[in-house]
């Protein structure tokens, strides 16, 4: 990923991805993999999404990773939390009860520093990532969590219309990086208000994926 076009867009402020609640189709359709509370839930790329807090509230654990050193610091802030903070090699650990944020390149996240996951929640990562790093992506998300069940929320729209991110992600791209590990269901699709940035017009879909028995 790039770091600066990501930093640049932190330090000035430019994240209109940001939401400042929990994201609807996640609060609509997480139910749906039946995942206990107390259960740890893996959110890649995660920004200082609300959806986080919407976790912790739900009675979850919450694993995260994510580039940006400033969006977690601003995350911590806003749960009113003080986290530890470890250097670890080319990443650092960002913990709280019941939290703990990985930064630095997701790449660098290993199943041995992540630890045992039992629900991957993916809003922003897969649709955050040129079309040439997703194929990686996929595999080490898959590889790190063991193939955990995974709520994926995505964008279709004509790429040619704008350049992204958020990217377009297709339902046969979703199958080819997935299918071979998971049943894959698409249940919601809706279109996204007003267009993709006011730009084109998209929808938004939320894809369950569980594990294969």
């Amino acid at each position: 990923m790039d770091v600066s076009f990501w930093r640049e867009r932190w330090e000035g402020n430019n994240i209109a991805f940001h939401k400042s609640e929990a994201n609807t189709l996640l609060v609509n359709h997480w139910d749906k993999l039946v995942i206990p509370q107390g259960s740890r839930v893996f959110v890649p790329l995660s920004g200082k999404t609300r959806d986080i807090a919407w976790f912790l509230a739900q009675g979850y654990r919450v694993a995260g990773a994510e580039l940006i050193e400033l969006a977690i610091e601003q995350l911590f802030k806003e749960l009113g939390v003080e986290p530890k903070i470890a250097r670890l090699g080319n990443v650092s650990l960002y913990s709280a009860q019941d939290i703990d944020i990985w930064v630095g390149n997701i790449m660098h996240v290993s199943s041995d520093r992540l630890g045992s996951v039992d629900a991957i929640y993916d809003r922003a990562a897969l649709v955050a990532l040129p079309e040439a790093m997703r194929k990686q992506y996929t595999a080490h998300l898959t590889a790190i969590t063991s193939q955990a069940p995974q709520l994926l929320i995505t964008f279709e729209y004509d790429q040619t219309l704008m350049a992204g991110p958020p990217f377009a992600i297709s339902a046969a791209e979703v199958q080819e990086h997935y299918g071979d590990r998971y049943e894959i269901a698409l249940v919601s699709t809706i279109d996204v208000a007003g267009g993709l940035k006011g730009k084109c017009a998209a929808k938004e879909n939320v894809w369950l994926l569980k594990q294969r028995p």
